[in-house]
């Protein structure tokens, strides 16, 4: 009779590098992470004003980088400010950089 192996699961590290890679897989968003970057902080309005896509495209943009923990926002209605979520920033970073050595 034959053995099988156990299949080992994935590491935390393998886990949290695809949720970064996912939330990277589109241009806006690396534009945005360009942008809040660049910047200590920056409203959605003005993120708009910049950035060549409707309100509602970038909302849903920025839903997927702050699901993946990349930024955060304060909301103080009427307005919502972002910024670079700067320890996972360097995580994401770390781990991208892991898999290009």
């Amino acid at each position: 009779m034959e053995t099988k192996t156990l299949k080992k699961p994935f590491t935390e590290e393998q886990r949290q590098t695809a949720v970064f890679a996912k939330a990277l897989g589109h241009p806006v968003r690396i534009a945005i992470l360009d942008l809040l970057n660049s910047r200590a902080c920056c409203f959605h309005g003005d993120m708009a004003e910049i950035l060549p896509i409707a309100k509602s495209t970038l909302s849903q943009h920025l839903k997927e980088l702050k699901k993946a923990e990349l930024i955060q926002g304060d909301i103080t209605p009427p307005t919502t400010k972002y910024c670079i979520n700067r320890e996972n920033f360097e995580l994401a970073n770390r781990l991208l950089n892991n898999i290009f050595k």
